[in-house]
């Protein structure tokens, strides 16, 4: 392409405000048809048989939503069946046992395939090993464990015999994991010796091992031998080798557990506004057929793609998105241990040729690096594969939008921009790529069969192009049913906001803001409580500043989340320190690394700025607003509020 036309393909992408999806993709999109929308409001919620027929079912269900314990829903209720059964042996059944149904990319280079026979080998063996160390239904078995196939792999084989999993982010710390396995109340464990981090080999079993230690009860480990030599490590007490359960319990042969439509699938912990993680309860038919349903209308996922989520297991878009949702569907989904830029700035794109990747689903935070390193290095690849792209995470601004429509989908391929939570288990806003137009930087409208809608204080419907907050209006099949051990935190802080029981009305509240336009287009605009979004995982600004103050010599402390060109939101924490210390990079790398030792490398501050005092009101609430504006560097506004507005200037004078 000539300069001049380049200019001009980019001043045409500038003007436009809405793209309309390639006909080519339209004609054998997995949903085309307008009319979807009107079908699921009238046939509300028989509706979502449609999900649920997507699996198969050792007993098909006696009613499709109990709301006799509202809002602790019920969705295809006396139903049974197995999630391992629905992503593994149904496809091996069916023929497809040489079908790749896993393609993993390590991060120096190494690759490995499993078919859907091979799956369901390692599956069934890691399942004997469980029970073998005791694993029993509905006991919770915690993995801490990177990007590696054995991942997956666990939580199948928990799955297989009705034991929930809780996988733990392995970038966060020891303390972060024993916490949640004291909530969780865990008694097993699947850990590593190690993994890579740009080349350097981590130890990640000395932090397993540590947050073991500080729990007052056996717990049972297995540690897979990720980095070989590379990292030499002994078992201790308790302590199990992976390759040599596996081994020692290959060939032996473990039906699935049919489980009830509402036993738990998995336990997943996500960042709350009190500083202490909520565990988060998915259940097995309503999570499955919702994620199995999104990946089929949204991503357009069908048996013979070769799929890239590009997240981690470790967050809800893994589980939801490489793991249960394209495997229920019988795909190929790709599991990517590494960086985007590591070894080279192109590693994503050259990861898209080589494996001939049908849809790609990623975060506005890589998009922006991307963007960042420049267009030449997508154009060395050829990308013509793709039909779909996605993102995830966080709203992406209509520039990255547009940029990531031309120079990786080359025009050709619709964008879906999915707003969703650990909470929904799966996408709540976002176009159907095979029906609607799209809007850059807006996610889209509710998909069928979700009633979302955008609110004033009062839980009246803005105007159009007003901001307010964002609601659930019906139930869904992927919804949270609980939180783990606390009902009554579960009703506070998703239910009271809005409802009205003595009505029989419950409204989910998901804490974001946004507005609607004229077409019923939603746009986020954030979080609204306490939690600061960083490259689209959510940190709780109180497990941030309780990780602050623990370090010596600190007093108080406030973080909020400012605006970060590539991660969508960073952490600055405001630190007041005790008498006798004084300010130094010292004190500012102690602050930082208790962060990390905290929580993990994910929740370290961009900036530690230090001050005598923090503005408060006068009820002496401190004023978290004002202090992203800070950060931000915009308009303060009125700060008469404040009890010491005087700290605002001195604070402002420190960045």
């Amino acid at each position: 392409m000539e300069a001049g036309e380049s200019v001009e393909l980019e001043a045409w992408l500038e003007a436009r405000e809405s793209f309309e999806p390639p006909e080519s993709f339209v004609e054998q999109a997995n949903v085309s048809d307008p009319g979807i929308y009107e079908e699921f409001e009238e046939d509300w919620p028989d509706c979502w048989e449609r999900a649920a027929e997507l699996l198969e079912w050792d007993r098909p269900w006696e009613g499709v939503l109990d709301t006799s314990t509202a809002p602790r829903y019920k969705w295809f209720t006396g139903g049974r069946l197995n999630a391992a059964y629905n992503c593994v042996d149904r496809h091996v059944e069916a023929g497809r046992k040489n079908h790749a149904a896993l393609r993993w990319i390590g991060k120096r280079g190494e690759t490995e395939t499993y078919t859907y026979g091979d799956l369901e080998r390692e599956t069934e063996a890691f399942a004997a090993a469980l029970r073998g160390l005791g694993v029993g239904e509905d006991d919770v078995v915690t993995l801490y464990l990177p990007m590696i196939p054995e991942l997956p792999i666990a939580m199948l084989a928990c799955a297989r015999i009705g034991a929930p999993h809780s996988v733990v982010f392995a970038g966060f710390s020891a303390s972060a994991l024993e916490t949640r396995m004291e909530r969780a109340g865990a008694e097993y464990l699947v850990t590593c010796d190690g993994y890579y981090r740009r080349g350097d080999a981590l130890n990640h079993k000395g932090k397993a091992d540590r947050a073991v230690r500080r729990i007052d009860r056996d717990i049972e480990t297995v540690v897979v031998d990720r980095l070989g030599g590379g990292l030499p490590h002994s078992l201790g007490e308790n302590q199990h080798d992976y390759d040599g359960l596996i081994e020692r319990n290959r060939g032996r042969t473990v039906e699935p557990v049919a489980r009830d439509a509402e036993d738990m699938l998995f336990l997943m912990y996500t960042s709350g506004t009190t500083g202490q993680p909520k565990g988060v309860k998915h259940t097995t038919a309503g999570y499955l057929s919702y994620a199995a349903w999104t990946s089929h209308a949204v991503l357009d996922v069908k048996p013979d793609d070769t799929y890239w989520c590009s997240a981690d297991i470790g967050w809800i878009t893994g589980h939801s998105y490489i793991v249960y949702g394209p495997l229920a569907l019988g795909t190929t989904t790709v599991m990517y241990e590494g960086t985007p830029d590591y070894p080279d700035k192109d590693r994503m794109w050259e990861i898209v040729e080589n494996y001939e990747v049908d849809q790609l689903y990623t975060a506005p935070t890589a998009i922006r690096a991307f963007m960042k390193w420049g267009s030449q290095y997508p154009e060395e690849h050829d990308l013509s594969s793709l039909r779909l792209l996605g993102t995830v995470g966080e709203p992406i601004n209509p520039k990255a939008w547009k940029w990531y429509y031309k120079h990786i989908g080359g025009e050709e391929c619709p964008i879906v921009d999915t707003w969703w939570q650990t909470e929904t288990g799966g996408m709540m806003i976002t176009t159907l790529p095979g029906v609607a137009t799209m809007k850059p930087g807006a996610a889209g409208p509710p998909l069928p069969g979700v009633d979302a809608q955008v609110v004033d204080e009062a839980g009246e419907e803005v105007a159009p192009g007003e901001a307010g907050y964002v609601t659930v209006n019906k139930p869904w099949p992927g919804m949270l049913r609980t939180l783990y051990n606390n009902d009554e935190r579960f009703l506070s802080e998703y239910w009271e906001a809005y409802s009205d029981p003595d009505a029989d009305e419950w409204v989910y509240f998901p804490e974001d803001g946004a507005k609607i336009d004229e077409d019923g287009y939603i746009t986020i605009l954030g979080r609204v409580d306490d939690v600061i979004n960083v490259s689209g995982h959510r940190l709780g600004t109180m497990e941030i500043e309780s990780a602050v103050v623990g370090v010596e010599g600190v007093a108080e402390a406030a973080a909020v989340g400012g605006d970060h060109e590539m991660k969508g939101e960073a952490v600055y924490a405001y630190v007041i320190l005790e008498d006798g210390y004084e300010e130094s990079g010292e004190m500012e790398q102690s602050i930082i690394e208790g962060v990390e030792e905290a929580i993990g490398p994910i929740a370290r501050p961009e900036e530690v700025i230090f001050t005598p005092e923090l503005p408060k009101t006068r009820s002496g609430k401190i004023m978290r607003r004002l202090l992203e504006d800070i950060a931000n560097e915009e308009d303060l506004g009125n700060t008469s509020t404040l009890r010491n507005p005087e700290v605002v200037d001195d604070i402002q004078n420190k960045l």
